[in-house]
């Protein structure tokens, strides 16, 4: 028997493993590909995840069980599955049809790995600057508490200090009396930047998009959905549907986006145009054109499927630009501060030595 500790660890393992349910989404497509049923592929996946059934309470074994009593009780493949992947990844795999299906699993893979390579760039992208930013901060303050109040205690309180070393005193002054209320605001900033991402909706959001970091997270998400849209699309669901689908599952910031752009498709707006109408700019300019274009072409899910991935090709090299400016950036501002700490002491050394002599 699977306890309910057993069922809550299996879902949260295979929620977590995105490569290996890659992994195992791409094995399914290939079995069901050989003529196996869906039934037969989830058996023969869950023989192999419990080694032979010697190991049934396997995470991935465990999974596989679940999914086969979800399809016994009348399921489709997306209910039988819900919950136990991410909701984008559900909506993917709506078609009942195996033959759908088996295009349906090879699109969530193409759709994952693209978003995950995203994820990667934009996580390069934030993390060393804000390692550095830290790192700032970490210096401004131990220099201020730690450094410079023991020289300026040799020095008396009668020293009038004058270039660098006036200013290392200021700093010190600073640290000592509002080195807390600093540590907050700067807590503070950065846990606002980052709940606004994906909450922060809205016409002033244009602006900010154009700006680190929103810039960053709006190139991840609108790779993500366009990805999503091209593989939906590909899979014989209608524009209006899948966009409405997509806006059910979004955070508050792309779903504000796609409702608009639904309201403009509505009034008869191809995609592109409707884009295009809503002002925000999104994904960008280019891609909106290329949107306007194919879509009163043939073979608009092909066509989509190529922008889709001819741009996180070109998202992944603007994440990495991206990353080089703003470590490049962070360096410089980290040796800046170094160099002025240095001179500043010497400074001070100077006038100290000065003033005794």
């Amino acid at each position: 028997m699977t306890s309910k500790l057993d069922l809550w660890y299996a879902k949260l393992v295979f929620r977590l493993n995105t490569e290996k349910r890659m992994a195992t989404a791409r094995k399914l497509a290939s079995l069901l590909r050989n003529d196996f049923t869906l039934m037969d592929a989830l058996g023969r996946l869950e023989m192999i995840e419990s080694h032979g059934g010697t190991k049934p309470n396997e995470p991935f074994a465990i999974v596989m069980r679940v999914w086969q009593k979800n399809l016994e009780r009348g399921m489709s493949f997306s209910d039988a599955t819900r919950g136990w992947v991410p909701p984008e990844e559900t909506l993917l795999v709506t078609s009942g049809n195996l033959s759908d299906l088996v295009v349906a699993l090879e699109n969530v893979s193409r759709v994952v790995d693209g978003t995950q390579r995203i994820k990667r760039a934009m996580l390069s992208a934030v993390a060393y600057p804000l390692f550095l930013l830290l790192l700032t901060f970490g210096i401004i303050i131990l220099v201020g508490i730690y450094l410079v109040p023991p020289l300026a205690e040799i020095a008396g309180d009668n020293m009038v200090w004058s270039g660098m070393a006036a200013s290392l005193i200021w700093l010190s002054d600073f640290s000592l009396k509002y080195w807390l209320v600093f540590l907050i605001g700067f807590v503070a900033i950065v846990s606002i930047i980052w709940l606004s991402l994906p909450n922060w909706s809205g016409r002033l959001r244009v602006w900010f998009d154009k700006l680190p970091p929103w810039n960053v997270y709006k190139i991840q998400m609108s790779v993500g959905w366009l990805m999503s849209l091209s593989s939906m699309v590909a899979a014989g669901i209608t524009i209006p549907d899948a966009m409405r689908m997509l806006a059910d599952t979004s955070n508050k910031y792309l779903r504000g986006i796609l409702e608009d752009t639904l309201h403009y498709i509505a009034n008869g707006d191809n995609l592109g145009n409707a884009l295009q109408n809503t002002g925000r700019d999104f994904p960008n300019r280019e891609i909106i054109g290329d949107l306007a274009i194919y879509a009163d072409m043939n073979s608009f899910d092909q066509n989509l499927s190529r922008v889709a991935n001819d741009y996180l090709e070109e998202s992944v090299r603007k994440m990495e630009s991206i990353s080089n400016l703003m470590n490049s950036l962070g360096i410089l501002i980290v040796s800046g501060i170094i160099a002025w700490v240095v001179l500043g002491t010497f400074q001070m050394q100077d006038q100290i030595t000065n003033v005794l002599t």
